[in-house]
């Protein structure tokens, strides 16, 4: 998966050339309730709305599914901004969001103690 190029936005010896929250307007939350390890899909539908540079690179790292955590690395942006721009996309039909599958059961005893095991093996 490539990573963005350096360009406007982006500069090595500077970092970021505009604060992350312009990015998303303003906004501090997403529409859309997605998890760190949520996985994004692009559906093939363009945004018909115009949407910024970072929406684009977003669209494009969704081509095959990807976590929110790791558009999030790609985009050099916080979570919270990276949510609230794939929220924009998913909004308008652009990619869809599937759920960590460890959602269905996430607090099933024998993984738990299975997982405690192991770290007690450890220390």
């Amino acid at each position: 998966m490539p990573a963005p190029q350096d360009g406007p936005l982006l500069d090595d010896a500077a970092g970021r050339l505009i604060r992350p929250y312009t990015v998303s307007n303003g906004r501090t939350r997403p529409t859309a309730e997605l998890d760190l390890l949520s996985l994004m899909m692009a559906t093939g539908i363009e945004p018909d709305v115009p949407l910024g540079p970072e929406h684009a690179v977003a669209l494009g790292l969704c081509e095959g599914p990807t976590s929110v955590a790791e558009i999030a690395a790609h985009l050099r942006l916080p979570a919270a901004i990276t949510k609230i721009l794939l929220s924009d996309l998913a909004d308008c039909g652009a990619v869809i969001a599937h759920a960590p599958a460890f959602h269905d059961m996430p607090t099933d005893r024998s993984l738990l103690e299975a997982v405690l095991d192991g770290l007690r093996r450890q220390l």
